[in-house]
């Protein structure tokens, strides 16, 4: 489900977290979902807003009274315009603002920690953590609980999600080096950081032995990449040791965002943190340093140490002028291949465990946790124990209940103990009136359906009883979809004004079949946005084969024994039926070998039938007489040759598994589905004619490879079409917020 994102921080100036949250904000928008930054701007505005992103300006970047209630009055002013799903400030200023906002607006907020900050002064009440906290790192994480009390189960660690495709080998830096006038013949070190006071140690350090490494290192040449406070200082202190030497060793850029192509110039990379990830991305040897702390050349042996600081080395010795000489000397001195294998293995690194798509899944997982859940209230035939409904039941909420959403399932229910106990859902009584107005008020949208829920074929007052269900969602506001539909037969004429009506009122209508949009057309319903899909049981899974083999066990059916699954049901106008259906099923084992195996889709409906059409066979025949899952009657389905059935949903299943089918027409809606299917109809009950029947079965098994195949293809884009039942709930359920 694609969600409003607002990213909130202070700058998109050079910097790892600034990098960081431009990466995110990108991996998030590429998958799928709206994403608007506000920020104070800087150089990364462009590459956002190129991206689709949308820009916001507030001066988030200073601590001045007057600048903070600008931006308090401007987040304000943005939050309500966007809309947001979730709030995701990065940074103190950011999320003490937004927090201060959360209790008025009143919407999801979730921060990152890309730092520890100074908590004296006071500033520990500048400070808001949001609802649920994303730490860069293990030690920011024990800083958080440490500092501010957050509870752990409130934390998730994140990592600084790298982009293989920007920074990656196959990148060139020539530009850089003719820009700036660098020898690729001679060594190259980048080193990228914004050169604030409490950032630029290491570049210092750089500058200053920049001699010594001359010395050492004939031709080497230095590419330090960065700007802030004490550039002016560097710059100056980097063209005196230029002027002494004679030559230009160090370059000082100044702020850049190419900064994958600064990588690439290098032979050798120095940073920490963000930049040093996307150097290993790169395929380049890294020695790891920065203000907190050295590591020195990146190695395998040091991964674990590495990784628990998220490569920004709190806690390790600082970094010393004389360590960090005698690295660089010494990584510049290594034969090419042991340098090749450190930058493979580093840019392996980053695929295992540093890449963007995990960064953005781990955010998202987190506004999961503080977005509130969509409510979906279903109205069907439920509780009534139909396999046919269950089956529906169970694959919409399979469909919705996957891992990235949070869609909360109420059922109306004939029996609200067995499905909310069978199927895990909140189940309410059908009929309990007080209980039906609480649960459409709390839901965002009524799916009615799937099934034929809108006919008169049943009674007036079913279609009613549905109508009426409808009717109120939307005198409670409540968005209503008519989900995977099968219309009709509705005979009289009131009843069909008032489908129509229901109809044209809803906000959503997915019809299973063609022929429930040609009735519904029939009926004058104007609209154009009726979407044919199918059958949402095309998205169920059978059973595994150990349940199967232990049901079919128990009936005594042996994997050597090929049979048939009959289904059929009770229902008025009859006649001589189970006569002349025993005489084709006693014609399958006679002439196929296929023993006929009974299910049973509703026992209390289907039991009767089932024995008097056995009690007139010659052949042998089976009742399988128990309570089945629709999963269970699937996998049974599919260890048969072949499905004879009255019931829709038997065929239904037969479909899904590839396992050839006719059915026995009762109703308008059996021989609507035959026809999705391209599959027989063996005749219609009311009429029935064993000798034709005969006739289709043997031609079915006569080709039956072929019909198959082609069922199996029919199959699979019923299937594709179903899926687009969900897709067009969830669009439904995003316009709702």
């Amino acid at each position: 489900m694609s969600r409003r994102i607002l990213m909130v921080t202070m700058g998109l100036d050079i910097g790892g977290a600034e990098t960081h949250i431009v990466e995110l904000s990108k991996q998030l928008k590429a998958m799928g979902h709206d994403v608007a930054v506000v920020s104070n701007g800087g150089v990364y505005v462009d590459e956002i807003t190129a991206a689709g992103i949308r820009h916001h300006s507030a001066p988030l970047n200073r601590r001045s009274i007057p600048c903070m209630l600008r931006s308090l009055v401007a987040l304000h002013r943005i939050i309500r315009r966007e809309r947001p799903d979730v709030v995701h400030a990065h940074a103190r200023i950011p999320g003490f603002l937004c927090g201060l906002l959360r209790p008025v607006m009143r919407f999801p907020f979730v921060t990152t920690a890309h730092w520890v900050f100074d908590t004296g002064g006071g500033l520990r009440r500048l400070t808001n953590w949001g609802q649920r906290t994303i730490a860069v790192s293990d030690d920011i994480k024990a800083y958080l609980m440490r500092e501010y009390g957050v509870p752990e189960e409130h934390i998730r660690i994140t990592i600084n999600g790298i982009d293989t495709d920007k920074f990656s080998p196959d990148v060139s830096g020539a530009e850089v080096q003719a820009e700036f006038g660098l020898d690729p013949a001679r060594p190259i070190v980048s080193y990228v950081s914004r050169m604030d006071a409490d950032r630029a140690l290491v570049a210092r350090q750089l500058i200053e032995v920049a001699p010594q490494l001359s010395k050492q290192v004939p031709g080497v040449q230095l590419l330090i990449a960065g700007g802030g406070n004490v550039f002016d200082e560097l710059k100056a202190m980097a063209d005196k040791v230029n002027a002494d030497l004679g030559r230009t060793v160090v370059t000082m850029t100044g702020p850049r965002t190419d900064i994958n192509r600064i990588v690439a110039a290098g032979h050798i990379f120095i940073g920490v943190s963000r930049a040093a990830l996307e150097a290993m991305a790169a395929g380049k040897p890294v020695i790891v340093a920065g203000n907190e702390g050295y590591h020195g050349l990146f190695t395998p042996e040091k991964l674990e140490q590495a990784r628990l600081g998220n490569f920004c080395c709190r806690g390790l010795p600082l970094s010393e002028p004389q360590t960090l000489l005698d690295d660089v000397v010494q990584a510049i001195s290594l034969p090419q291949e042991r340098r090749q294998g450190l930058g493979q293995y580093g840019r392996q690194v980053i695929f295992d465990y540093y890449s963007v798509r995990r960064m953005a899944q781990d955010c998202l997982d987190m506004y999961l946790q503080v977005v509130p859940p969509r409510r979906v209230l279903m109205s069907g035939y439920y509780g009534f124990s139909n396999a046919g409904d269950d089956a529906i039941l169970q694959s919409i909420r399979d469909s919705l209940q996957v891992d990235d959403e949070r869609i909360e399932i109420s059922v109306l229910s004939n029996d609200p103990a067995q499905t909310g106990s069978r199927y895990h859902v909140t189940a309410i009584p059908r009929f309990n009136l007080p209980a039906l107005w609480r649960a459409v008020g709390r839901c965002d949208v009524l799916l009615s359906g799937g099934g034929s829920l809108l006919q008169d074929h049943t009674s007036t007052r079913s279609l009613l009883y549905y109508l009426s269900v409808m009717a109120l969602a939307r005198l409670r506001g409540k968005r209503v979809m008519l989900y995977a539909n099968g219309i009709g037969p509705v005979t009289r004429p009131a009843n069909r004004r008032r489908v129509r009506r229901a109809v044209e009122k809803a906000d959503l209508v997915t019809l299973r079949d063609h022929n429930s949009r040609q009735e519904l057309e029939a009926m004058g319903v104007a609209r154009t946005d009726l979407h044919v899909t199918a059958d949402p049981v095309f998205s169920m899974d059978r059973a595994d084969d150990s349940a199967v083999d232990s049901i079919l066990q128990d009936i005594g059916l042996t994997a050597d024994r090929p049979f048939a699954v009959v289904s059929v049901r009770g229902w008025s106008g009859m006649g001589a039926f189970p006569a002349r259906l025993a005489q084709v099923c006693d014609h399958l084992y006679n002439t196929h070998g296929l023993t006929c195996l009974f299910v049973l889709m509703q026992p209390h409906h289907d039991r009767d039938i089932s024995r008097q059409v056995i009690a007139q066979m010659q052949a042998p025949a089976l009742l399988l007489d128990k309570v089945l899952s629709p999963a269970d009657i699937m996998g049974v389905i599919a260890r048969s040759r072949l499905c004879l059935s009255m019931r829709l949903h038997t065929l239904i299943f037969s479909a899904r598994v590839g396992v050839p089918l006719a059915g026995l027409v009762y109703d308008p809606k059996v021989s609507s589905y035959l026809e999705e299917l391209e599959m027989p109809c063996a005749g219609d009950v009311t009429c029935f004619d064993p000798d034709s029947a005969m006739r289709q079965l043997d031609e079915l098994m006569t080709h039956y490879d072929s019909r198959k195949a082609e069922l199996i293809r029919r199959s699979e884009q019923l299937s594709q079409a179903a899926a687009e039942n969900r897709r067009l709930l969830l669009e439904l359920l995003e316009g709702n917020q």
